[in-house]
């Protein structure tokens, strides 16, 4: 067991609140949990409180809009691990939230034992998902499929994206109209199966921590 940590609850279900606080108590010797009900409150507790080690993070809490309080946390507190808790099982789901940065997807209806070795694996620096549910190889090799179908033009605009240019910052570096900047953006956006730049910066920075050889 793991001394000390600092863990929030993220789930606006005060029963299942309740019993997963339960949980961590009667496993977790000496932890300081929190407990927010929306994202505003999540936040709160994110700024009032230092050192925090672990977020149990439901999708569905309030705020959350889908995916984007995953990829803020992650972008905003890169040292803070979460783990997504949640009713949806699709492995579609986990693989999204896994490749947005999460460091584990436990179903809500996972038994309390293995909730508990879960979240102790990845205190201890390591990945958790349903067996079978998610494999990173196979990410690794779409992912790399997604970045090479994109022209030399696009990959050098992503590359500009990463480094937070501005489109009219892009186009005149290229010498193009910030119409077509956008133009190519969507069909980058497209290709990569990203909503927004945020979306897209993440996956070209992953790939490049696991293959150093993407370059322009």
């Amino acid at each position: 067991m793991t001394l000390n940590t600092k863990i929030i609850i993220a789930d606006d279900h005060p029963l299942f609140r309740q019993a997963l606080s339960f949980m961590l108590k009667s496993s977790f010797v000496c932890s300081c949990l929190l407990e927010a009900q929306t994202i505003p409150e999540l936040e709160q507790k994110l700024e009032e409180t230092s050192d925090i080690d672990l977020i149990l993070l439901d999708l569905d809490i309030p705020g959350a809009q889908g995916f984007n309080t995953l990829i803020n946390i992650r972008h905003t507190y890169p040292e803070i691990g979460v783990i997504v808790i949640s009713g949806f099982e699709e492995p579609e789901t986990i693989r999204k939230a896994m490749n947005l940065g999460a460091a584990g997807f436990i179903p809500k209806s996972t038994p309390v034992p293995t909730m508990i070795k879960a979240i102790n694996d990845v205190i201890n620096g390591k990945l958790w998902t349903p067996i079978g549910s998610y494999n990173p190889d196979d990410d690794i090799v779409e992912q790399e499929d997604k970045l090479t179908s994109l022209t030399p033009q696009q990959r050098k605009i992503l590359l500009m994206f990463a480094e937070g240019l501005l489109n009219k910052q892009i186009a005149y570096e290229l010498n193009l109209s910030e119409s077509t900047i956008k133009s190519h953006a969507s069909t980058i956006f497209l290709k990569l199966g990203v909503k927004n730049r945020t979306q897209a910066v993440i996956l070209l920075n992953d790939r490049q921590m696991a293959n150093a050889s993407f370059t322009q």
